[in-house]
């Protein structure tokens, strides 16, 4: 039963994984790819680490894999939402098929947001002591 676990676990892994780099190499642009390997490949690599741990039944194995998952969960989305913000913010064009663009919005209502704030802060020449 074990054999039939580990092996449904690894071949749905190795699924995940095939899946996250068709995606780096198919889809249309930075952000689109960022997405499936980030998404895909995380899933893919924890299920491979869970498919280790459940081969061989040890306590050193199942700590190592443990940690190897909470620093893959806490790594991955944290270094996608930045390569992700600097690549928008550097001007990589989104393709033609993305029609949600929530981070230009946000940027919009920052920038506007600020630009008040320092209108509130000069001082106006027309006002006399």
């Amino acid at each position: 039963m074990t054999e039939i676990l580990t092996s449904l676990l690894l071949l749905l892994g190795s699924f995940l994984c095939l899946m996250a780099a068709l995606g780096i190499v198919r889809l249309p642009d930075a952000l689109t790819r960022m997405h499936a390997a980030t998404k895909a490949g995380t899933l893919g690599v924890g299920l491979l680490v869970v498919a280790e741990v459940v081969c061989y039944h040890d306590l050193g194995i199942s700590l190592r894999a443990a940690t190897i998952i909470f620093l893959l969960l806490l790594t991955t989305p944290v270094a996608a939402h930045l390569i992700g913000r600097a690549s928008y913010l550097s001007g990589v064009q989104l393709s033609s098929r993305t029609w949600i663009d929530e981070l230009g919005a946000s940027l919009e209502n920052e920038n506007r947001a600020e630009t008040a704030g320092e209108n509130e802060k000069q001082p106006k020449a027309d006002q006399t002591q």
